[in-house]
């Protein structure tokens, strides 16, 4: 009798008290939304409309028109669970200028463009093998990357365009690996020197095709799995005089979720940012958690090179220890 009372308590408890995960964790991609780098990650990744500092079309690709200088930056992250993740961008800005402006020292220019390349790596390592009689055969490992190529153009001081271009490598399992193309579109609008708004659509056309008769010969199977459409609406403030970035972003998704993430970044003084984030509130899924985050960066010139150091640290539900994301930064 008293054990099937404790069933008839404890289950209901048990089935009620899990949380309801979103549709789009199991979708496709999911490295390629967890944000790109030590900056973006601290500020929530809430970084479509920011136009100031180190910039990478992976948020926006209209972006790179507003890159002061050449940026190259890198990140390596530290995660739980035999899992890697890795940046690498290089963003440059080209400006235009009116022939009849020539020997105009103080010249603006007519328009500008910009491009922006980068590559997103991650993968699990130390994954256990075992044949069918349980016996241990070594250690397997998977490879997800992403690489693109952002382009924008500045039609003027307040409007931009951009594309990116995404492909896409999924290494799986010995003769199982499956690529893929998608496609960024990205708008951002100036409405002053304080405030910015932006539009992005990501991912369109994204999908992993495979193929497992390699391995299973006729009883292997083709599938198609494609991965969530996101459009994200941000917005964001900018104050030189005190040094703060202010910036918001809501995000909608063909998997039914409706995200909100929104960061701060504050110039304590020359060469030192703080940073702090929340990514992934879900208004969709209340039960869901987000991803509060922290970080900072480091910059000082030598020989007319700027270099900069970043962190993040970053708050990772269901694992047992938090993201660590070291960057490096260099503009020229």
């Amino acid at each position: 009798m008293k054990k099937y009372l404790f069933i008839a308590l404890f289950l209901p408890a048990a089935i009620f008290a899990q949380p309801k995960v979103s549709p789009i964790s199991s979708m496709p991609g999911a490295f390629s939304r967890m944000g790109f780098g030590a900056r973006g990650m601290g500020m929530g990744n809430a970084m479509s409309s920011v136009t100031e500092g180190n910039l990478v079309s992976y948020y926006n690709p209209a972006l790179s028109a507003f890159q002061d200088g050449n940026s190259f930056q890198t990140s390596y992250s530290i995660l739980s669970l035999d899992r890697s993740l890795n940046f690498l961008n290089f963003t440059r800005r080209f400006d235009f200028y009116s022939k009849s402006d020539s020997a105009n020292p103080n010249r603006e220019p007519r328009n500008s463009a910009g491009v922006s390349a980068g590559i997103i790596n991650s993968g699990v390592g130390k994954i256990d093998g075992r044949d069918n009689d349980g016996n241990k055969t070594g250690y397997l490992s998977t490879s997800e990357n992403q690489f693109f190529l952002g382009l924008a153009n500045r039609f003027s001081k307040k409007f931009a365009l951009g594309i990116s271009i995404k492909f896409y490598y999924y290494k799986l399992y010995e003769q199982i690996n499956s690529t893929g193309f998608g496609l960024d579109l990205g708008a951002l609008y100036k409405i002053n020197e304080s405030w910015n708004v932006s539009f992005v659509i990501s991912d369109l056309n994204s999908q992993y095709k495979w193929d497992t008769s390699p391995i299973y010969q006729e009883n292997g199977t083709n599938t198609t799995d494609k991965f969530p459409l996101l459009k994200k609406i941000g917005v964001s403030y900018s104050n030189k005089k005190i040094g703060i970035i202010a910036s918001a972003e809501f995000e909608n998704s063909n998997a039914g979720t409706n995200i909100l993430r929104a960061g701060v970044e504050y110039n304590i003084f020359e060469g030192l940012f703080l940073r702090g984030g929340i990514d992934q509130f879900n208004l969709s899924n209340s039960d869901y958690p987000s991803n509060p985050s922290l970080g900072f960066s480091y910059f000082r010139k030598i020989a007319g090179i700027i270099f900069g150091v970043d962190y993040a640290f970053v708050v990772e539900p269901y694992s047992p220890e938090a993201r660590h994301i070291i960057g490096l930064n260099v503009n020229f």
